[in-house]
């Protein structure tokens, strides 16, 4: 399913990953480069399983694990309110 952020949140690559504003209450959250790999992959229209794969050959981890990763990644930026 592809990932949307929500309109309260600004976001801003940098050179170690990505940085996300919710501008609601002024909380930042900073995504390493793992996590910016799958935000870009899932912002694109790709699901979470091609983000896996993704994961999984760019950072040479298991594919179980990957799964995980994007599942947790996901979940908890839905949880916070910044993406749908």
């Amino acid at each position: 399913m592809a990932l949307r952020f929500s309109a309260t949140v600004s976001t801003a690559e940098t050179d170690y990953g990505t940085v996300l504003l919710d501008e609601r209450n002024g909380a930042y959250w900073e995504l390493n480069p793992t996590g910016t790999l799958v935000v870009r992959a899932l912002m694109r229209g790709d699901d979470e399983a091609a983000a896996a794969d993704a994961l999984a050959a760019r950072f040479d981890v298991d594919r179980a694990r990957a799964e995980r990763d994007v599942a947790t990644l996901v979940a908890e930026l839905r949880a916070a309110g910044l993406a749908r």
